[in-house]
């Protein structure tokens, strides 16, 4: 006689089946990193990959917490570059490879060709904004205004629409 078990997801196991993939370009790295909030990332999504082209652009050692992946199709990444920065069409290059993958990008170009492929994408600010939302940190402003006091271009319309995202207005 045999015994077969039979074994349900929890929610929990659905949950970590499902999990997103997380992939950031350089920008986020740069401007977390200079306001000293680079652990943000990590209290945020736990685990964010990035690529050799992005980790080589970042120029400093990356956390443990980041794990950095090639994209395989380089021909793909080639044709992405006729239009967006190396780092850029790394980065959608690999989201493309990885299912359930969101990339983090702020360059305005690369979100509209990451739109255009249907690949779900978040700025910085939207990083942010989801730390507040997620009770991660008590408000977006003076994370906003440490970014504005580097060379980060956030716009006014901008900020006004993460303040209120972030239900602080």
């Amino acid at each position: 006689m045999f015994l077969y078990l039979t074994i349900r997801p929890t929610k929990f196991l659905q949950r970590l089946l499902m999990r997103k993939t997380i992939i950031s370009d350089t920008s986020c790295f740069i401007i977390l990193s200079n306001i000293g909030e680079m652990e943000l990332l990590c209290k945020v999504y736990s685990e964010v990959t990035t690529t050799p082209e992005i980790a080589k652009e970042f120029g400093e050692k990356l956390p443990e917490w980041v794990i950095v992946s090639e994209a395989k199709d380089a021909a793909y990444q080639q044709i992405l570059q006729l239009q967006i920065g190396k780092g850029e069409s790394s980065a959608i290059a690999l989201a493309l490879e990885i299912p359930n993958s969101t990339v983090i990008l702020d360059d305005y170009k690369a979100r509209k060709i990451a739109n255009s492929l249907n690949l779900p994408c978040i700025g910085t600010i939207g990083v942010i904004v989801k730390a507040k939302l997620l009770g991660i940190i008590p408000s977006i402003k003076p994370i906003l205004d440490k970014m504005k006091a580097t060379n980060f271009r956030l716009s006014a319309e901008l900020e006004r629409d993460a303040l209120l995202a972030a239900q602080e207005q």
